[in-house]
């Protein structure tokens, strides 16, 4: 990889971060009236996710496989950030305690179909964005 490609895959993975990581945090202060400096990393840690498993299948994938494999990244990044942040620092971030079917008070299902939706938009943000912002491939998407 030529030093020139290197560069632009670095600045649209910042891109993403810095956007996906805004976009978290906003939602949060908008729905909570808070939020964390953490949401903001784990925000754009799967904003890129979603960006990369998408260019690796060229965005030809059922959106809903998309979609399932972002919600599992998804899921996996907010309990392992909960079990830091709010188990082993103990910063109280956010307890699902009180949700149905929650693990931990990391994760649950009602906030997981939330997250589904929010990965939905990731999905044409991230490609669209790629495409004409960054000369990628342009996305083709269908449901099934």
């Amino acid at each position: 990889m030529t030093g020139e490609r290197q560069l632009k895959k670095v600045s649209e993975y910042l891109f993403l971060w810095a956007l996906g990581g805004t976009i978290y945090y906003e939602f949060e202060m908008i729905f909570r009236g808070f939020s964390h400096w953490s949401m903001f990393v784990l925000g754009g840690i799967c904003l890129c996710f979603i960006a990369w498993q998408g260019k690796m299948v060229h965005w030809r994938d059922a959106l809903w496989r998309q979609m399932v494999r972002c919600v599992i990244f998804v899921a996996a990044g907010e309990f392992f950030t909960g079990i830091i942040v709010n188990k082993w620092l103990r910063l109280n971030v956010w307890d699902y305690s009180d949700q149905p079917m929650q693990l931990f008070g990391q994760i649950c299902v009602p906030f997981l179909i939330i997250f589904s939706g929010l990965c939905v938009i990731g999905i044409f943000l991230s490609s669209f964005l790629l495409h004409i912002l960054y000369g990628e491939e342009k996305p083709s998407f269908h449901i099934l």
